[in-house]
């Protein structure tokens, strides 16, 4: 919980979140021990952002150039938050809102790379590590492909894995809904953890 207790005192509006902090802190920290110690688990994540115009559009701890954003509480970053859920869920946690609530002044604007710091200590405390993680986004405009090797080179350092372990692709949705008129922007991310010793007695084989 060092992680993010920094963040609660680094930020001015700390103390007015303390004591929600501290009683979500003590509540994932009795699901973590409540989870039983398997062999591999799988977690999947889905999020969702409005986009506006005149707001910062970053995907992956990239900003991509086009005329709007993600409308958010934090800075939007739809695949970090989608993956951050997927581990969270892969452990049995509660999910990035309940961490993270977005009517929690010291989370307004926030990078999200501190959302996903926190979900890998968490995965690295109970014990697992990334097998591997593959990831959808899901957006009519900007094309994503000038971006998608520095994305993919994020999330393996976020992820502490190497690239054979993160696979990153986009979808356009045909112009059909919110997301095909580029009103929206989603992604879906399935990731597959494992446990720290057995990675490392197959990785020794």
């Amino acid at each position: 919980m060092a992680t993010l207790a920094r963040q609660l005192r680094a930020s001015p509006n700390a103390h007015r979140g303390r004591g929600k902090a501290r009683k979500r802190m003590v509540e994932v920290k009795a699901s973590a021990q409540a989870a039983p110690s398997l062999p591999f688990r799988v977690g999947h994540g889905f999020d969702l952002h409005r986009l506006e115009p005149g707001l910062p559009f970053i995907i992956g701890g990239v900003k991509l150039e086009h005329d709007r954003g993600c409308a958010a509480h934090s800075d939007g970053d739809v695949l970090l938050h989608c993956v951050v859920d997927s581990i969270l869920g892969a452990l049995g946690l509660p999910d990035i809102g309940q961490l993270f609530p977005d009517n929690d002044p010291q989370w307004k604007g926030a990078s999200s790379d501190v959302f996903m710091r926190e979900a890998v200590r968490r995965m690295k405390d109970m014990g697992y590590r990334v097998g591997n993680i593959d990831c959808t986004i899901i957006l009519q405009r900007p094309k994503f492909s000038p971006v998608k090797e520095q994305v993919k080179r994020n999330l393996c350092e976020l992820l502490e894995c190497g690239p054979e372990a993160v696979n990153v692709k986009a979808k356009t949705h045909e112009k059909v809904d919110s997301l095909g008129e580029n009103r929206s922007v989603a992604a879906h991310t399935v990731v597959l953890l494992v446990r720290a010793e057995e990675a490392a007695v197959h990785s020794t084989r």
